[in-house]
C-alpha cells in the first residue's frame, strides 16, 4: 500500500508541472495531506522516528486549509523534488537495527 500512495503522489504532484486549472491543485493538496499522514502514520507504527517527520512535515506543507505561498516556480522545484524522493523512497530500505 506504500508503494502507490507514493507512486499515486509522485505522479500527481509530476502533472503539477503542467497549466492545469486551479481545481487540480486544490485536489493535490488534500491528496497529498491524506497520502503524508498515512505515509507518517506507517512509519510510526514500525518506529521510523525520521521518516514519520519527514511524512508529517510534508502533510503540513502540503495540507490545504492554511497554504503556504510559494510561488509558482518555488512550488514547482517542490513538487519535483517531493516526487522524485517519493520515487526514490520506493527502492531505497531503511537499515534494520541489530
Amino acid at each position: 500500500m506504500k508503494t502507490v500512495i507514493k507512486i499515486i503522489l509522485a505522479v500527481l504532484l509530476f502533472f503539477c508541472l503542467a497549466d492545469m486549472p486551479y481545481g487540480y491543485y486544490q485536489l493535490v493538496r488534500f491528496a497529498g495531506l491524506v497520502g503524508f499522514v498515512i505515509l507518517a502514520y506507517q512509519a510510526n507504527q514500525l518506529g521510523r522516528n525520521t521518516e514519520m517527520i519527514i511524512w508529517g512535515a510534508l502533510a503540513l506543507l502540503f495540507q490545504p486549509f492554511l497554504k503556504i505561498a510559494l510561488g509558482r516556480e518555488m512550488w514547482n522545484i517542490v513538487d519535483v523534488i517531493v516526487g522524485l524522493g517519493l520515487i526514490i523512497s520506493i527502492w531505497i530500505r531503511p537499515k534494520t537495527k541489530m
